[in-house]
């Protein structure tokens, strides 16, 4: 196969689904992921209180994205410095922004909780995730429905190849919860939403790569019309899909190894339209343009 210089390296995966396991959804851990009240078996137990359930999903992604062991990092990571966060999230805090809103309506501000006020805030899944690590980059979270996998993938890339980052830790996660269930609800044809989480890391300065993996992602490609996509998930993740499935598409092209035929990664429903982009395996020279 020629070297293509329109791809993206990727530098780790992983997918975090409560209950799910990687012989059920490639990329998962080996024995069933576990719940967010229990993420502290991934994270350790500092800094955890007031966190909420997608936040914790999300930073367990990451944690083993990173392939880092249990626990919080005693030190700051190698190659935090100018390390991007872009959060795929449509439903990840609305529980929250709900009963915050419900509170002030009912009573007055005072009553809303100093350790809920953070979590308001559309963007407190990405700074989380950049506080917790280190990562100096941009940090931005993605609310753009059924393709907002695939747009946070496309947003990771304007970073890297403008040179605002030399490495992007992209996410997407969902939550089950009552208010993101009754929401999902609403959109046609929907399932009920599968908490869920997902993180890819990917490089695009090739003196920045630290150990390549050999796997390659094209850019992101938009389409009127469904597409046909790689594996599928057990459940409902609405924006987190996209995510989810290149990282599991990632986890089994890993373990095809060099052989593996590329793989499409495609999320969207109707009314939000398709994306799209192509997983293919490589070798570490000349990925990026």
């Amino acid at each position: 196969m020629s070297e293509r210089t329109d791809l993206l390296a990727l530098d780790g995966w992983a997918v975090h689904a409560p209950g799910w396991a990687a012989a059920d959804l490639p990329g998962s851990p080996e024995q069933p992921a576990c719940p967010p009240e229990r993420a502290k078996e991934v994270l350790g137990r500092k800094g955890l209180l007031g966190k909420e359930p997608a936040t914790r999903l999300a930073l367990c992604a990451v944690h083993r994205a990173l392939g880092l062991p249990p626990g919080r990092p005693a030190e700051p990571l190698p190659g935090a410095a100018g390390t991007a966060v872009v959060v795929a999230s449509n439903f990840g805090n609305v529980e929250t922004v709900c009963t915050v809103l419900s509170d002030m309506r009912e009573r007055n501000g005072s009553v809303v909780s100093p350790m809920d006020a953070p979590n308001a805030s559309s963007n407190v899944i990405a700074s989380t995730i950049a506080i917790r690590y280190g990562f100096t980059g941009p940090n931005l979270t993605v609310c753009s429905g059924a393709t907002a996998g695939l747009d946070a993938v496309r947003l990771a890339r304007v970073l890297l190849l403008s040179g605002r980052a030399r490495k992007a830790v992209v996410v997407g996660v969902e939550p089950a919860d009552a208010v993101a269930t009754k929401l999902a609800g609403l959109r046609p044809g929907a399932h009920p939403p599968l908490a869920a989480a997902a993180g890819v890391v990917l490089l695009g300065i090739p003196g920045a790569w630290d150990e390549p993996t050999g796997l390659r992602c094209g850019p992101v490609a938009r389409h009127r019309e469904p597409v046909a996509v790689t594996g599928r998930e057990p459940g409902e993740l609405y924006g987190a899909a996209g995510v989810v499935r290149l990282a599991s598409a990632a986890a089994r092209m890993a373990e095809a190894g060099p052989g593996a035929a590329p793989a499409t990664v495609g999320c969207g429903d109707s009314e939000d339209g398709w994306a799209s982009l192509e997983l293919v395996p490589g070798t570490p020279a000349g990925a990026v343009a």
